[in-house]
């Protein structure tokens, strides 16, 4: 037999225990100064109790039952239903105060993305931005985000937003929180790029999960969050806690050399640099500390040593198609690489050759 649904009900209004006890006792014929000599309390403490200003406590819902015959539990549960109502009531209004903060986020398109329920009012958006990035209030959410300490390198093209960074961040540790991985250690992590290496050849739904699981046993959570509007991000690095570290992947430029020369742009900082920095970069822009540089010497190392680079260009043959390819090949890396990398040098037009990269698209993108 299937359950009938249950339905959740918020009263608008919730009468005061009190009245609900003044009209017993008038329909009991009582006084207030008799119901007083019976439950050993004060006039002033049943009158308080009747009008409001006095809660219905166990105690007195003990001696009421004693008193009147009803149930002290009939009691409790009557002021606990007013106690509660109250405290929404109250929250309410403070959801109603703090709509402007909420305008700070692009809550349109964090709904669209399934990380805010979508459809609901401006005081349930409001709740709904403070639970997703689990804090009580505006002033919480800006002792927890307010001051962090980020390393930005983000678009200088586009105007970016804050509120719309933090989201993206949040929304990246919160898939992280998902993740299990093992205590860091920086040997077994630099064993794990080795082998993310050899995925950069393979499609996403081949290297995706197996880029997580290798960097999981180094202590490395990596997650793919979409960008959203004025962010203009490619990674980010932070670190969750001292064992576990995370790398976060948008896909800004939804092509496999910037997905991989990102992706290892932010294992450099992982690896070189503190703990205590957030890093957001955006692919394609200037490095603007020394921090940066070596990030971006790390990954172009990792993908393809300086020796073997060098060798290459001096052949001379980096424009054709099958002279990239054949050295993708013997490297053992996607040619999308090398063709990035020959176009950032300016050995190849931004328009030649970019057949030979894989684009890459979130699911909801691809019609899937």
């Amino acid at each position: 037999m299937s359950k009938v649904p249950q339905n959740d009900y918020t009263p608008d209004f919730v009468y005061p225990p009190g009245e609900t006890l003044f009209e017993t006792i008038e329909a009991k014929g009582m006084s207030q100064a008799e119901l007083a000599t019976r439950t050993d309390y004060s006039k002033k403490t049943i009158n308080q109790i009747i009008r409001g200003k006095a809660p219905i406590t166990p105690e007195v819902a003990l001696r009421l039952e004693l008193a009147l015959g009803i149930p002290a539990s009939f009691w409790n549960q009557l002021e606990r239903d007013y106690q509660e109502w109250q405290t929404r009531q109250q929250a309410d209004q403070r959801l109603k105060d703090w709509i402007d903060w909420v305008k700070a986020f692009p809550v349109k398109q964090m709904a669209d993305w399934g990380w805010l329920p979508g459809g609901v009012s401006k005081e349930q958006q409001v709740f709904e931005t403070l639970k997703f990035f689990g804090a009580a209030s505006p002033d919480a959410w800006h002792e927890l985000y307010g001051g962090m300490k980020v390393h930005f390198r983000q678009s200088t093209t586009h105007e970016t937003q804050f509120g719309a960074t933090v989201a993206w961040l949040r929304q990246g540790e919160l898939k992280a929180q998902e993740l299990m991985c093992s205590p860091f250690d920086q040997y077994r992590f630099k064993e794990a790029l080795a082998s993310v290496r050899r995925l950069t050849t393979q499609a996403p739904d081949v290297f995706q999960p197996e880029l997580i699981r290798l960097c999981a046993e180094g202590g490395v959570a990596v997650t793919f969050v979409p960008e959203l509007p004025k962010t203009g991000i490619s990674g980010a690095t932070r670190w969750l806690h001292a064992d576990k570290a995370l790398i976060e992947l948008s896909l800004r430029y939804k092509s496999d050399d910037q997905l991989w020369f990102t992706f290892f742009h932010e294992a450099g900082h992982v690896l070189l640099h503190g703990k205590r920095d957030i890093f957001l970069d955006a692919v394609g822009e200037a490095s603007t500390n020394d921090k940066e540089t070596e990030a971006d010497a790390f990954a172009r190392e990792q993908l393809i040593s300086s020796v073997v680079w060098h060798a290459y260009v001096a052949e001379g043959d980096t424009r054709s198609k099958a002279g990239i390819e054949a050295f993708a090949t013997e490297i053992g890396v996607a040619p999308g690489i090398v063709v990035g990398r020959l176009q950032h040098e300016g050995r190849l037009p931004y328009t030649h050759c970019n057949d030979l990269k894989r684009r890459l698209v979130w699911a909801s993108d691809s019609g899937e």
